[in-house]
């Protein structure tokens, strides 16, 4: 009996989907907010400067496609709808820290190379 998905299938899958949440800006800053408790499409909108609530829609139900969150939806009157990461999506919380540090890396290097630029030039 042949197996429904191939190890090399499920690998290149995984890769599809981080290949896509990491190339797009929106689904990091996304995650980034629910990871800081933020997780209310109302309340992201208006924490991201440019991010319009198309933009975050279509990203999020990407996202829950994909099983790296899951929406839960409240009967109330407004209605309200949260989002949290699944098991497969926690995975993603060590991805956003390693951007973050080379988020941080980056920063002190450029930052370090104008304290120097500005030293050498106040040297001449």
């Amino acid at each position: 009996m042949a197996k429904l998905h191939s190890e090399k299938t499920i690998n290149s899958e995984v890769f599809r989907i981080v290949e896509d949440i990491i190339g797009c800006k929106w689904s990091i800053q996304t995650l980034q907010l629910i990871k800081n408790g933020v997780n209310r499409p109302g309340a992201m909108v208006r924490s991201v400067d440019g991010l319009t609530t198309n933009v975050l829609n279509e990203r999020l139900s990407k996202m829950v496609r994909y099983k790296i969150l899951e929406k839960n939806s409240y009967p109330e009157i407004p209605p309200r709808v949260e989002y949290k990461f699944t098991e497969f999506g926690k995975g993603f919380l060590s991805l956003l820290d390693q951007i973050n540090k080379l988020k941080e890396f980056y920063e002190s290097d450029i930052i370090g190379r104008k304290i120097s630029n500005l030293t050498q030039s106040v040297k001449k």
